[in-house]
Parts: structure tokens; sequence; C-alpha cells
């Protein structure tokens, strides 16, 4: 497959990204502040490294057996194994080029389980609906559970002077940064336009057609015949998520005390970072969880710290279930075949 420049100019782009939030995340650092983290990493329950890869590869298993629930209507009943290896080929792909991994585990599956590649691609993208869809209820519990969370969060970000003003600037503040975004969406909606000259109608039939794809995207889940077990899986995938980070709170003695409030917080805080389509989420991820866990008052090394942390233990089963894999996927399924040969011969 040829790369078009643009392509390669944008990976360029996101992984410079990616490098640019990790020398902005440590350029703060002292060296009292790296001995502080040193410290708090020496001190850490590695132990815990074993249920937190446990619970990921369970919600990466259920995230397999979700999807092969997305294709039964199709026709297709694929293997659970050759569907969980695509999945994890695709996530360890997504760690060198962001969304590789989408096409590359649509590839697999076509070769191993004969399935039409650009039929696997309407699943990916109700995959991605029904996701977007999980975090947003995710998000809105989490501010509802904690109403001071967005003011905290101001305060810490954009807030530093004490006193009357202070409060004045703070409370000023919340409000200009929801409409500071407002006028960026409008200012590259109206780029958009300019661009690809286009009118108004298009952009509100552009919309119309999003608001229907996810409308359509959650409806069929009503439809499906194990809508029970499609809940089932997607609730495994985010409880895991939300699991790895209560644990790895309990990893640290510095981050022991935060509980399930603060891990909603941080599996909001890392979604978003992982949003961002820099290689693997370097950079991103452990930037956002690093200032949110600021917001709670933890001292930023180890705030830096806890981020890398969790964001090591995720990379690292990633990269070793998808090298797994990787080497598992064709001594499994030449062994199926030759099962297959000798029934038929049988």
């Amino acid at each position: 497959m040829k790369l078009k420049p643009g392509i390669i100019l944008q990976y360029i782009f996101f992984l410079a990204l990616g490098l640019f939030l990790v020398w902005w995340s440590v350029k703060d650092i002292d060296a009292q502040k790296w001995a502080e983290i040193k410290q708090s990493l020496e001190g850490a329950r590695v132990y815990l490294v074993i249920p937190v890869f446990a619970i990921l590869l369970i919600s990466h298993y259920a995230r397999a057996l979700r999807w092969r629930l997305l294709m039964e209507p199709m026709g297709y009943n694929t293997g659970k194994l050759n569907t969980f290896f695509a999945v994890m080929v695709g996530y360890l792909a997504n760690t060198a080029v962001p969304r590789l991994g989408e096409v590359l585990k649509c590839t697999i599956l076509a070769r191993y389980e004969k399935v039409p590649a650009d039929k696997l691609v309407g699943t990916i993208v109700q995959e991605r609906l029904i996701d977007a869809f999980c975090f947003v209820i995710i998000l809105l519990i989490t501010l509802a559970i904690q109403p001071d969370l967005y003011s905290r969060f101001i305060d810490t970000w954009f807030y530093s002077n004490s006193g009357e003003q202070a409060a004045a600037e703070s409370s000023n503040t919340k409000y200009l940064i929801p409409l500071i975004g407002i006028v960026l969406v409008g200012l590259a909606l109206g780029a958009w336009m300019l661009i690809k000259k286009k009118s108004f109608k298009d952009l509100f039939l552009m919309i119309k057609n999003l608001v229907l794809r996810v409308w359509q995207g959650l409806t069929t889940i009503r439809h499906m015949k194990k809508r029970k077990s499609f809940l089932l899986y997607t609730f495994l995938i985010w409880a895991g998520y939300l699991g790895s980070g209560y644990i790895g709170f309990l990893a640290l003695q510095e981050t022991s005390h935060f509980g399930f409030k603060e891990s909603l917080t941080v599996l909001s805080a890392g979604t978003i970072g992982m949003i961002v389509p820099t290689p693997g989420g370097i950079g991103a991820y452990a930037y956002f969880i690093e200032s949110t866990m600021m917001v709670y008052g933890l001292p930023k090394s180890i705030a830096t710290a806890f981020g890398w942390l969790l964001w090591l233990s995720q990379t690292a089963i990633i990269l070793l279930a998808g090298c797994i894999s990787v080497i598992l996927l064709p001594v499994f399924n030449k062994k199926k075949s030759n099962n297959n040969s000798l029934v038929i011969e049988k």
C-alpha cells in the first residue's frame, strides 16, 4: 500500500505533538522532583501489575466478543481467538501509526476468516459510535457526582492569584473557556466550508447525517438477538478500564487514598488523551492524567509518575499481547487448517 504524502505529514505532525506533550509534561521537573518521582516508583507495589494485566486482557477479549456480535447480522460467525488476535494486533499497530489498527484488524479477519474487509468497516464505525456514547455517559456521571470538578479544573489550569480579584477572574474564566471553544469550532467549520466550497445547507446535512448514524448505531443494539450479551461485553470493556485506573491508585503510596470518583475522572481524562491521535497515546495520555491528578492536589512530580505508570502498564500489555498474537495467528490457523483437512479426508 502506497502512503500518500498527506498521510505521512499527518503522522509526522501527531508524532511531533506527542513528543511535544512529553516535553511539556517534564520541562518543569527539576532534580529534586526527579528524585521524588524515582522514590515514588521505587516504592510502588509492582505486583499489582498482574491484576491490571488480567483486567485489561479481559476487557480486550470482551471487545473482541462484542465485535463478533456486530458481524453476526451480516451472516459471519468468526472464531473467537482469531477475532481476539485481530483486536490485539490492531492495538499493536496503533502504537506505531494512529488508526492503522482499524484497517489492519479488518485485513486480518478478511484473510483468516474470509470476511470481506469492506463489510467490516461499518462494524468499526458502529463500535466507535457506541464507545463515544459510553464515554459521554461516563463523563456526565463523573461531573454529576463531582459538581465542583469543572471549577477545580479551571482554577488549577488557568488561575493562580488569590483573594476577591482571583474569585472574580476564576468566575469569568469558567464562562470564557466554553465561549472560546464555541468560537474555535465555528472558525473550523467556516474554514471547512470555504475550502470545500460548502454551503450552510451542506453543513446542516452533514450534521444531520452524523446524528442519524449515531442513532442508527445505537438502535442496532435493540434489534440484536444477543442484546444482553452485547451490553454485558460493553460493560466489561469500560469496567476494565475503570478497574485498571483504580488498581493504579493502589500501586503508589501517594495515590492509594483515592477511590471510585477519582477513578472515573482518570478514565474520562485518559479517554480524551487516547482520542488525541498520537502514536499509542504517547505524551497525550500521560499529560491528561497528570493534569487531572494535580486538580486533586497531587504534587506535579507524583502526578507525572502516576500518569506515566498508567500509560506504561497499558502499553506494555498491548505490546506483549499484540506481539504474541502476531506469532500465534499463523500457527493457530495452520493447525486449524490441518484439522479441517483431516475432517474432510475422513
